[in-house]
């Protein structure tokens, strides 16, 4: 079980430090196509770093053995911002393009809830 965490860890840190490292790269108004209305650029600067961030805690923790505990609370993070972004996509009518959030977020969190309590890193 252990090893299927690390592989999925490793995958998502790799999807989520794309996706947030992506928010701060790419210009403005093509980030903002196809957006809500109400979603403003600073706001998804903030889930920019918040990715980057629990991208980073995903791995960092377990294979520096520090604080590993906070592997598990950024898989429940990081599975709120993809809840989020699955209801975003579905808003926007793109259902089939919501299938990615949706695995994704299921992803977060099976490593959140297999860090707590089905192979604890020590």
């Amino acid at each position: 079980m252990n090893r299927k965490l690390w592989i999925i860890q490793i995958l998502l840190a790799a999807l989520f430090l794309f996706a947030g490292g992506a928010k701060f790269l790419v210009p403005a108004d093509q980030m903002m196509q196809g957006m809500p209305a109400w979603l403003s650029i600073s706001f998804l600067h903030f889930i920019g770093a918040c990715e980057v961030l629990g991208g980073v805690a995903l791995i960092l923790p377990g294979l520096l053995h520090i604080k590993p505990a906070l592997t598990p609370l950024a898989a429940a993070c990081l599975t709120i911002i993809v809840i989020g972004a699955t209801v975003v996509t579905v808003m926007g009518g793109m259902i089939a393009t919501a299938v990615l959030p949706l695995i994704a977020t299921l992803l977060a969190a099976f490593v959140a809830y297999g860090r707590w309590r089905l192979a604890p890193q020590k």
